[in-house]
């Protein structure tokens, strides 16, 4: 990569257009620049996560989650360009499985929150939620690998069980949906 981020303000999307990684010149409110610009926010999201008290396993997960996602912004830069594949969706269901074996099953919904850590990852997943309709809305004018959006399901799937795990870490359990209450 050399010095290829030594210059930070180059001036080049004044006009509102920004560059892609094949050289192209987009609208800085098309599909593409919004879908990544979503992931780029679910990454920082996720770093959001990280700065808290996480589990050394969990961690490492996120961590890895975070690369990934460099890497979709990288295939959502390069139209036609393809970074994830199965292999990453499998990765995802695994640590899904993994983390969810250890924690009680859910007999009702449960409201996020709970530790700050805990509020982070489901804030992450609504995060991720939205970068994943912004990518599904792209796929109706341009093709986008399947892999990817499997990625985001997942992914956030992985989020919300990391939430309840971030809980657990902190001693606290889940604030569980009344759906009855008292009227006000």
């Amino acid at each position: 990569m050399g010095h290829r981020l030594s210059r930070i303000t180059t001036r080049t999307g004044d006009a509102g257009e920004t560059g892609l990684g094949d050289g192209a010149r987009v609208p800085k409110d098309s599909a593409r620049i919004q879908a990544l610009g979503d992931v780029d926010e679910l990454n920082s999201a996720i770093g959001a996560v990280l700065a808290e008290d996480v589990p050394p396993e969990l961690r490492e997960a996120l961590e890895r989650v975070q690369h990934d996602l460099f890497d979709l912004g990288g295939e959502l830069s390069i139209p036609g360009h393809a970074l994830l594949g199965a292999a990453h969706v499998q990765r995802l269901e695994d640590l899904i499985e993994t983390h969810n074996a250890t924690l009680a099953p859910l007999k009702e919904f449960i409201l996020p929150g709970g530790s700050r850590a805990a509020a982070a990852a489901h804030l992450a997943r609504t995060v991720c939620r939205r970068a994943e309709r912004s990518l599904v809305a792209l796929g109706r004018s341009a093709p986008v690998g399947q892999p990817a959006r499997q990625y985001l399901n997942r992914l956030s799937d992985l989020l919300f069980v990391a939430g309840r795990v971030l809980n657990r870490h902190a001693g606290r359990g889940d604030t569980q949906w009344r759906h009855v209450r008292a009227k006000p």
